[in-house]
């Protein structure tokens, strides 16, 4: 018998904590997860799907505008945003009962409430302490705001999906992939969205040919972008208009602001100093290359790691994690070429090192970049480009990063992925042949190594 009430306690019911639990007792184990709010979690309830699909809720109106183009003559479109939040409602509730079904099909217990360590092997829901051999912190991250005058009159991307009414001027306030997308979703649902943020560009951290891309395609869809500039602190108005100091320029007056400056690990509270882990100086859980942290018993995976915020990467260190754990196969996450996509407007794709990451690692490289306007634009008059770019080791041609901006980026890069994973060479693209005519073809068809 064993001593413990579970083989695996895992605290938070997102992606990555459904996936070990289910995984876990696929293999045996007696497993239980907590979750204090609604399973599914960041990625299911509060992230990329109810995200995805206000971009694709807004971006039928360059669609509709389009038409005209291609023969169709329309009435007026209306846009009814309740009704568009509703239905995005239904489909998280539809989310949310399948993540309960597969649980419950899966033998899991689900513990609802806010769980807490109070040793290496127990932890406390409420007034019930659970005993676990093995614990599994999955708990994510929460939306971080800075600690300026009138904060408490900002939003953030958890309440900005829960908006009751679209506003007519939105200040979005940082420039890294939340504030981008929200950006596009609101700018082209006709809000006037200014954009503040203190660097030059956006996108710090991706390569520099796609931040200077992305940002004139945001400025050309309308979005006012502030370079540069700080908000010093926010007041509210009698009339409800929000008012922002910035440290340049005149005061800016919206009628609301959503602050996208970044996520912290959500380990505050969690009890973890009472078992002894260790984390690092954004309150992430220092964990091994199998994910265990200092506590031999206590493992983290996902956003609460601080290593790569997202969701496939998430599950797929569940999945070496469980291996680890029960099934006798220690394996530790790659983390080399894992695409990621924006879903700005236009969306951002990428897999494998930017030009400046490539030069650090390697010396030498190769670069290949095209810019084009696509066939769906030659009729409608539009003078929107898309990007791709390709960085080549130098020494043995080896393709090591692939960059695209543009209609349908991160479906084309997902499956360029496959091949840079396979170590595909320069000569590998060139001698596949593209489907013609699409935008992906460019890909294999550039020939021309840029001057460096």
């Amino acid at each position: 018998m064993s001593d413990f009430d579970y083989d695996l306690f895992v605290l938070g019911a997102g992606s990555g904590g459904v996936r070990a639990s289910r995984l876990a007792a696929a293999a045996g184990a007696k497993v239980a997860i907590a979750e204090e709010m609604r399973v599914g979690g960041t990625c299911v309830l509060r992230g990329c799907v109810p995200k995805k699909l206000l971009v694709m809720g807004s971006h039928f109106a360059q669609d509709f505008a389009d038409a005209a183009f291609y023969g169709w003559t329309l009435d007026a479109p209306d846009f009814n945003w309740p009704a568009l939040i509703a239905a995005k409602d239904g489909e998280l509730n539809r989310l949310h009962g399948l993540y309960m079904q597969m649980l419950e099909k899966s033998g899991v217990t689900v513990v609802n409430g806010r769980a807490q360590l109070t040793g290496p092997h127990h932890v406390a829901v409420g007034t019930h302490v659970f005993s676990a051999r093995h614990i599994l912190l999955a708990v994510g991250g929460w939306p971080s705001l800075p600690a300026i005058a009138g904060i408490e009159h900002a939003i953030t991307s958890n309440e900005a999906l829960e908006l009751p009414a679209l506003p007519r001027r939105l200040a979005i306030v940082g420039g890294g992939y939340i504030a981008v997308e929200f950006a596009g979703i609101f700018a082209a649902l006709g809000v006037t969205v200014i954009q503040i943020l203190r660097a030059d560009q956006v996108l710090r951290g991706f390569d520099a040919d796609v931040r200077a891309h992305l940002g004139d395609a945001l400025a050309e869809h309308g979005i006012d972008l502030r370079v540069k500039t700080q908000v010093l602190g926010i007041d509210r108005r009698p009339d409800g208009t929000v008012l922002l100091a910035l440290d340049r320029g005149e005061p800016l007056a919206v009628d609301q602001v959503l602050f996208a400056t970044g996520r912290h690990p959500n380990t505050a509270a969690l009890g973890l100093e009472s078992a002894g882990v260790a984390l690092n100086d954004k309150g992430a859980v220092i964990v091994d290359a199998f994910s265990q942290s200092n506590v031999p018993s206590i493992h983290a995976i996902g956003d609460v790691t601080d290593r790569m915020a997202l969701t496939p990467v998430a599950i797929a260190e569940a999945h070496c994690l469980i291996d680890t754990l029960f099934k006798g196969n220690r394996r530790a996450m790659a983390y080399e070429n894992v695409p990621s996509a924006i879903f700005s407007q236009p969306p951002v794709a990428t897999v494998g090192l930017s030009e400046t990451d490539a030069r650090q690692q390697f010396g030498d490289i190769d670069l290949y970049f095209t810019r084009f306007r696509s066939l769906r634009d030659t009729l409608t008059g539009s003078n929107a480009k898309t990007l791709m770019k390709l960085v080549v080791r130098a020494d043995d041609q080896r393709v090591v990063g692939a960059h695209m901006v543009g209609a349908d980026a991160p479906e084309i890069i997902q499956g360029i992925a496959i091949a840079l994973t396979c170590g595909a060479s320069k000569a590998d693209f060139d001698r596949t042949i593209g489907i013609h005519p699409t935008a992906a073809e460019e890909f294999v068809a550039m020939r021309e190594k840029r001057a460096t």
